[in-house]
């Protein structure tokens, strides 16, 4: 993803409310499950992570990057932006 298609989907994302939340137990099946749900509705999610280690953060970043078919577009505090693309659909 260039640079350029990361400053437009930083742009659509900037009013949008958080609508994934990921307390002190991190990234577990259900949390994976609700983002997967959540970027079925639409392309770009936006995640708050509700944790107060650091270190913690970052290891629920690393672990968001991994996931497949998803992009990291932006952390800005303790908000994470993903990104994935919709399928397209055969006509």
């Amino acid at each position: 993803m260039t640079g350029k298609e990361k400053r437009k989907l930083r742009a659509q994302a900037n009013r949008m409310k958080a609508t994934v939340f990921i307390g002190k137990e991190g990234i577990t099946e259900q949390v994976i499950r609700f983002i997967y749900e959540a970027l079925g509705n639409k392309e770009l999610v936006k995640i708050k992570v509700l944790v107060s280690q650091s270190s913690d953060f970052k290891n629920i970043v690393d672990k968001l990057a991994k996931l497949k078919d998803i992009e990291v577009v932006q952390v800005l505090g303790r908000t994470v932006l993903i990104y994935r693309p919709v399928p397209e659909k055969d006509a």
